[in-house]
């Protein structure tokens, strides 16, 4: 393998659209939640947006008249571009990241429609399939949501 075809077969790519993303994530919508990779440092940082749009079929239900992205979705767009640290190589297509655990999460700014979701990963700890992240969700430069994420890579 020459070495152009070796970065194209892995995620190195810092900028990587939906159409590349969806061959390393397993979701599907409604429940794709991250719309790009926007930076990458190999099992270090992970950056992505999420673009939140009123057409999102959550808001038909959460707060009718007062739409608001819930927690637990922006958690799992964390969780989403989180995983694809694990998920970076050839070898582990087909593999899913398995969400294990949530810590210290808290959510300080409500996300509404016209937000644009910064998601941000960095890796606190990365072995043996098992990984650990600080994440954090940013609207305009301001914190909506940070929480520690555990994963594990399964067939």
């Amino acid at each position: 393998m020459n070495e152009e075809s070796a970065v194209e077969a892995t995620m190195l790519d810092a900028n990587l659209d939906i159409q590349k993303l969806i061959e390393f994530l397993p979701h599907r919508y409604p429940f794709l939640l991250v719309d790009r990779v926007t930076g990458y440092e190999k099992d270090a940082r992970i950056e992505g947006i999420k673009n939140v749009t009123f057409n999102e079929p959550f808001f038909q239900g959460h707060f009718p008249g007062k739409p608001v992205m819930p927690g637990v979705l922006i958690i799992e767009a964390l969780a989403q571009l989180s995983g694809l640290i694990l998920l970076k190589e050839p070898e582990d297509r087909g593999k899913i990241g398995v969400f294990l655990a949530v810590d210290n999460a808290r959510f300080r700014r409500m996300v509404i429609p016209g937000d644009q979701l910064h998601l941000v990963s960095e890796v606190i700890r990365l072995r043996r399939g098992l990984l650990k992240v600080a994440a954090r969700a940013e609207v305009d430069g301001e914190i909506a949501c940070q929480a520690e994420l555990m994963f594990k890579i399964v067939e």
